[in-house]
């Protein structure tokens, strides 16, 4: 019989800064990559079953199941109320210990509670069953290992699971005041047993590691909640040792339930980790800066001709795509992927995200190198020989390459902001030249990208509809925010994609050849650019209506996947999306602006001056 598929939003994460997993609410962790975010899965019933492997530690009899995190951390509380006692588990991926493991703790706060535990390792995404034996770790204690390869899981606690068939399982009693604490903890197989460290310590650590971070943090507006958990799946989802910032922790998890739009996200898109790049910036995060530029540096070095959009965390080029025919998949949802095919494509777009980021680093004190601004002359120039080019587009479509009007506004972001450094910042530089080809670019944009009796730009040249990336241009300064053509955009936009209040699609599927059947839901991120845009146009309270409504789509964590369903509502696609929290975050800050913009207008007027115009965004 097939177990029922879990929601996504029924998911929390937790992570260490090299990987992250996916505990459900009723306690199973059904996805874990272990040692790194593209490892292959050692639990990966998410795409599967718990034939897959899994980690469950439950009250199966519970009525009631609530659970938050600990303040500002990934340390996640679940309390099962249960007819005849209530428990509570406490667990975390552990911070700066350097091992590869997560930690367990369930205590029975009152009456007695009946407890399931069950694990099942299976190495290679669920292919894989290992060697399972016991052993004891250098104190004596005894400990189950799971070995296939060149991984090894341990597994070890103040009671421990029996084997039983192909897993290892145990039900038992908990009475007021008792406790399990459990761990499980990866190593190469050749490596001994690691010795036991405290659990309770450890979650003590990583909870206050996690709040001194989230501290840092210097967002005051009416969405803080959001915006710090935002900002703390950003932290999540990079590399502590690299500094690549990856999409998501998860592959696969489908765009369309039981369809072929299913990809994987554990890897480092240069667009969204400089967007990423920018929301830390804006909220206070510097050393960030440094780690991902440093990150930047090594991925691209060489030929600027051989610029990728998609590195490994650890920049590695090499992401080749393949089916893993084994899984089911999410709700049906086949093939699995794991890599990306989209490593080869031609995204014009790119390097305009990666200038911003630079640029706006460079804003906020950090010193540029030498061998930084070196890079970034000859991605620039390189830029600058083919924009003239179609590409596929920031979505990445699979089918013919367009002249999209997006890749070509970001063509010129990428322009411009080499020509600030050079006049802001005192940078050497072929100025003259690229001033020439910022022009180039926008008189190219402004004569085919926008269609003047619609009063709107367009997907592409040619085109007849809107896409939602369009309404990044304001974040980009392409136009004032109160041109004409911008506010025509925004209307057209709306009017052609937000299918409910506040929810965009990214572009209407029947109108984008894109390559792959099926059609899409609203996009989360563009639905935030939405927001964002309302918000530097001044329009206050329809970014705060859209803002709002956002924001509530979170689940009970305040996680977001890539998409929303408001019929069936529900997440939909990889999950925590980095591209849906910094959009979050984004939004956010552009709201505080307008709200202190509106506050300085309104001093001004009781004063009795006309306030001066407000350039600020």
């Amino acid at each position: 019989m097939t177990p029922p598929t879990v929601p996504i939003s029924e998911y929390a994460v937790l992570g260490d800064g090299s990987t992250a997993a996916l505990v459900s609410l009723r306690g199973s962790v059904d996805w874990l990559c272990f040692p790194q975010f593209d490892s292959p899965a050692c639990f990966a019933a998410l795409l599967g079953g718990p034939t897959h492997g899994r980690w469950l530690l439950t009250v199966p009899d519970a009525t009631e199941v609530t659970r938050t995190y600990l303040g500002d951390s990934f340390v996640l509380q679940t309390t099962y109320a249960s007819p005849t006692g209530t428990a509570l588990v406490t667990e975390a991926m552990p911070l700066g210990d350097g091992r590869a493991d997560l930690v367990r703790r369930i205590e029975c706060l009152e009456g007695t509670v009946t407890v399931r535990h069950e694990w099942v390792v299976r190495f290679g995404y669920g292919t894989i069953e290992p060697w399972v034996h016991h052993v004891r770790d250098p104190d004596g204690y005894d400990t189950i290992r799971a070995i296939a390869g060149p991984d090894s899981l341990v597994l070890r606690g103040n009671r421990l699971p029996r084997a039983e068939g192909r897993a290892h399982r145990d039900d038992f009693e908990l009475t007021e005041g008792q406790f399990v604490e459990l761990a499980s903890t990866w190593t190469h197989s050749w490596r001994p047993v690691p010795r036991r460290l405290s659990i309770t310590d450890r979650l003590a650590s990583t909870r206050q590691r996690w709040g001194r971070w989230a501290r840092r943090c210097d967002y005051h507006g009416p969405h803080r909640a959001a915006v710090v958990r935002s900002l703390l799946v950003l932290r999540l989802l990079t590399d502590a040792e690299t500094g690549g910032i990856v999409a998501a922790p998860t592959t696969s998890l489908p765009e369309v339930f039981g369809g072929e739009r299913n990809w994987d996200y554990r890897y480092c898109w240069l667009r969204d980790a400089a967007l990423t790049l920018e929301a830390l910036l804006e909220n206070g995060y510097r050393e960030e800066a440094t780690a991902w530029r440093d990150w930047l540096l090594r991925a691209v070095a060489g030929r600027p001709a051989d610029l990728q959009i998609v590195y490994g965390s650890d920049g590695r080029r090499d992401l080749p795509e393949a089916t893993l025919d084994h899984l089911p998949g999410y709700a049906a949802s086949r093939p699995v992927r794991i890599g990306n095919g989209a490593v080869d494509q031609v995204q014009n777009d790119v390097l305009g995200g990666v200038m911003c980021a630079l640029q706006l680093a460079r804003e906020a004190g950090l010193t540029e190198t030498t061998d930084s601004w070196s890079m970034q002359q000859h991605l620039v120039a390189e830029l600058a020989t083919h924009w003239r080019e179609p590409d596929r587009g920031i979505w990445e479509v699979r089918g013919d390459p367009q002249h999209f009007t997006h890749s070509k506004i970001m063509a010129w972001a990428a322009l411009d902001r080499a020509v600030r450094a050079v006049e802001q910042h005192g940078l050497p530089g072929p100025v003259t030249r690229w001033r020439a080809e910022r022009a180039a670019i926008r008189a190219d944009v402004l004569a085919h990208g926008y269609d003047a009796e619609r009063g709107t730009f367009v997907q592409h040249y040619g085109a007849e509809h809107t896409d939602a990336a369009l309404l990044q241009m304001l974040q980009v300064d392409f136009l004032p925010a109160d041109d004409p053509r911008v506010q025509g955009t925004i209307a057209a936009v709306r009017r052609e994609l937000e299918v409910s209040p506040g929810l965009l699609l990214r572009y209407r599927t029947g109108r984008t050849d894109d390559g792959m059947p099926g059609v899409e839901f609203p996009f989360l991120a563009c639905s935030f650019w939405l927001a964002d845009a309302l918000a530097r146009s001044d329009r206050l309270d329809e970014a705060t209506a859209v803002l709002d409504r956002l924001v509530g789509i979170g689940n009970d964590v305040g996680l977001f996947a890539e998409q929303y369903d408001p019929v069936g509502r529900r997440m939909v696609g990889n999950f925590p999306q980095a591209l849906s929290h910094l959009a979050l975050v984004r939004a956010a800050h552009s709201h505080e602006l307008a709200l202190a913009r509106q506050g300085r207008r309104a001093a001004a007027a009781a004063a009795g001056r006309t306030p001066e115009r407000d350039t600020e965004q």
